[in-house]
């Protein structure tokens, strides 16, 4: 093997003298003709250009003679560490490209002498493997390496940016002000990129595949100086990429995968032996949560070259998009001269990315450690209260956002505060937690000028004003009080309170202490009282969403302010007069939350918890003539009212669905809202019994299954009620 390896390096070796060689024929003309009265190059360029070219030549040449006949008549005991001791002692030059027989550019030629002690500092590593401890060629080899590799580091440490050897046009340092993983469309289909932000240029790369234990790095993708980059949308076809949109439900069911692989590591973790299984599911994770890091981003971010192409990210959030367009119109409101950087100095400045990069790994929970926070399972109840420090009267309003799964999603919006400079919302919000870490403000000035469409997404640009984050501390936001902050954004402040309820306490179905409401109240007590065959309730908010609910974007997903949900919950239960008045001025987003914490306090599922383990066992059926009659006999064991309301909430979400172009919900997407708050089971013998083991747990917990059997029917053909009872079929409940 040690033969082999050397016969390797003796053969590249012999190339790269013939590369040195084909150097110095350019070198002595130019450096005859210096000290001439017209010089192509003065004497101090040609030896900068060619620095020491004729030693590292005869270096070479003289390891290269050595080196051979040790190979041509091998001898086990021969020793070939000095003679690497003395090559990387005596090389000193520039840097990196592959060896190669075919036609080299000189540039190329010139990076050759660094390539070389990377090559050889690998030959030695090699070398050292297949030499035995008590060789005593071994302490040679290893004293050759430690040599090679103090020289490497020593010229990385000329190339950092920092202290830099790379200087901008100005001759100012150039410095990283900003980096990230991003996902970028190129040739239609997503990328993950990790994207630089330099003083005077943008620079893309990808992160390259390298052998195991070498040394991670980039190759550059695209670079824009600053000077011509624009955030132009062209109206031409080409500068706009299709952009491959999933399904949302995709997405949900991602996260129920990766919710329920994290439960499975925590058992794993617990058991003897059960370590190589964590490993194999951290893989899976990871796979997974890569996945959903490419797919998830929806929010377009295009950078224009003046003289060039453009470029399409896509981000997870508005504020994401603000931070980087801030960041690069900051550093444009220098005086910067556009630069183009040769392809020496590219490479340079692309290796040195990987010693400069701030965000070392992709933003997966799978890359964290098992000590760090793992992030809140549950609701938080956010009140915005109002905000200051705006210099002139403005339309405001603010956003809600929370990170899940490695990205931050909006969960919630205030209504806009018309002509202001103190806004005064008082809203509060329940917003859904998935293992989230931080809490996103974000405030804007509603822009009501259509001349203001944005090409990107066919909506009004709304200015972001201000934003700011929070960490969501355990400790502070769990305790049962609510606990007042403000979030200081560019001069703006905004004030807020926040307390957390955590997913187990909130998931319990509670009856009502008061038999004379809705809220609470079995559905056949509500229906006897009332007379009808559905919820008074559930008919009022159904017509109120199809009335003027059914085009709003996120209809039944983005949270309704929780005091609007409140009032409209007090006046069903008192049954106030003037409830219809209510529901017309009330923002349809409160409408629809009220309907959802209508099914959500019920003492019992609408598909009540004697038939859950029967709809659990139905859905996993793989016939589909037997699943068909098994979820059809269910539906008709259901009582009555319960039948009737659920038939009625049926055909009103595939109308909501239908409208899925505009609204963004689709069938999936209101399964993944109402599957659980429809079938979860109350504190009963069903889960009396079942051990759960964490907030995470208690999510992915039989979720899935309470998706897809909503899922079921809202993709079957209609139901109707005369027609379920009339088809009576001998078939047992207990499947």
């Amino acid at each position: 093997m040690k033969k082999l390896v050397l016969s390797g390096f003796l053969a590249s070796e012999e190339i790269y003298i013939n590369q040195l060689e084909a150097l110095l024929l350019p070198m002595r003309p130019l450096k005859a003709t210096a000290t001439t009265s017209q010089p192509v190059l003065t004497i101090q360029q040609v030896e900068t250009i060619f620095y020491k070219i004729q030693d590292i030549f005869e270096i070479h040449k003289e390891f290269y003679d050595a080196l051979l006949p040790n190979i041509q008549q091998w001898d086990e005991k021969v020793t070939v560490g000095h003679l690497f001791q003395k090559l990387n002692l005596k090389v000193k030059g520039p840097k990196d490209s592959k060896d190669c027989t075919t036609t080299v550019s000189m540039e190329a030629l010139l990076y050759k002498p660094i390539d070389r002690v990377t090559r050889s500092t690998l030959v030695l590593h090699d070398l050292l493997k297949h030499t035995p401890k008590d060789h005593p060629d071994f302490p040679l080899l290893q004293d050759a390496l430690r040599i090679s590799q103090n020289f490497l580091s020593s010229i990385n440490e000329d190339i950092d940016p920092r202290r830099t050897a790379v200087t901008t046009p100005k001759g100012e340092a150039r410095q990283l002000v900003k980096d990230g993983f991003l996902v970028e469309v190129s040739e239609s289909s997503r990328k993950v990129r990790h994207v630089f932000l330099f003083t005077d240029l943008l620079l893309c790369a990808k992160m390259k595949k390298t052998a195991v234990g070498r040394h991670q790095q980039y190759e550059c993708k695209w670079y824009i100086p600053l000077a011509d980059l624009t955030f132009q949308t062209l109206d031409d076809s080409d500068s706009c990429p299709s952009v491959q949109v999933l399904p949302e439900h995709e997405i949900e069911e991602m996260k129920i995968k990766i919710s329920a692989l994290k439960s499975d590591i925590q058992k794993e973790k617990k058991a003897p032996k059960g370590q190589s299984r964590v490993e194999r599911l951290r893989k899976k994770m990871n796979e997974q949560e890569s996945w959903l890091l490419l797919y998830s981003p929806t929010i377009p971010f295009r950078i224009h070259n003046k003289h060039g192409k453009s470029y399409l990210f896509l981000l997870s959030s508005d504020y994401e998009r603000s931070e980087w367009r801030e960041s690069i119109q900051k550093l444009q409101k220098k005086d910067l001269q556009a630069c183009i950087l040769s392809s020496v100095e590219l490479q340079v400045l692309t290796s040195s990315c990987f010693k400069l990069r701030t965000v070392h790994n992709i933003p997966v929970t799978s890359n964290k450690d098992d000590e760090e926070t793992p992030g809140l399972y549950g609701f938080l109840h956010v009140i915005v209260h109002s905000a200051q420090g705006f210099n002139e009267s403005a339309n405001l309003y603010c956003t809600l956002e929370v990170d899940s799964y490695g990205y931050f999603v909006s969960k919630a919006k205030t209504r806009v505060f018309r002509d202001t400079t103190e806004p005064h919302w008082n809203e509060e919000f329940e917003i859904e937690l998935e293992g989230s870490q931080y809490l996103r403000i974000l405030c804007y000035e509603k822009c009501y000028d259509k001349s203001m469409l944005n090409k990107d997404d066919n909506e009004i640009v709304d200015k972001i004003m201000g934003k700011g984050q929070v960490q969501l501390d355990p400790q502070t936001v769990q305790s049962k009080n609510w606990h007042m902050d403000v979030i200081e954004m560019n001069g703006i402040k905004v004030e807020f309170s926040m307390k957390f309820t955590s997913r187990d306490l909130s998931l319990k179905r509670t009856p009502s202490k008061k038999q004379s409401g809705v809220f609470g109240v079995k559905i056949n007590v509500v229906t006897k009282r009332e007379r009808s065959k559905v919820p008074y309730i559930v008919r009022q908010c159904i017509e109120e969403v199809e009335k003027r609910g059914i085009d709003e974007v996120g209809i039944y997903r983005i949270s309704g302010v929780a005091t609007d949900i409140q009032a409209l919950k007090t006046a069903f239960d008192t049954n106030t007069k003037d409830i219809l008045v209510m529901l017309s001025d009330m923002d349809i987003n409160a409408i629809a939350g009220t309907l959802k914490l209508y099914f959500r306090e019920l003492p019992e599922p609408l598909l009540t918890d004697r038939l859950y383990p029967a709809f659990m066992e139905g859905i996993a059926l793989s016939d589909p003539a037997a699943k068909e009659n098994c979820m059809m006999h269910l539906l008709r064991s259901l009582p009555d009212p319960n039948l009737m309301t659920f038939l009625t909430l049926l055909e009103h979400l595939k109308r909501v669905a239908e409208k899925e172009p505009v609204n963004k919900m689709s069938l999936h997407n209101l399964a993944t809202v109402f599957g659980p708050t429809l079938l979860r089971p109350s504190e009963t013998e069903s889960t009396k019994g079942q051990h759960i083991t964490s907030a995470s747990d208690i999510w992915s917990h039989d979720v899935m299954a309470q998706v897809q059997v909503l899922l079921y029917y809202l993709q079957h053909p209609p139901i109707s009620f005369a027609e379920l009872k009339r088809n009576t079929l001998y078939f047992s409940t207990d499947v």
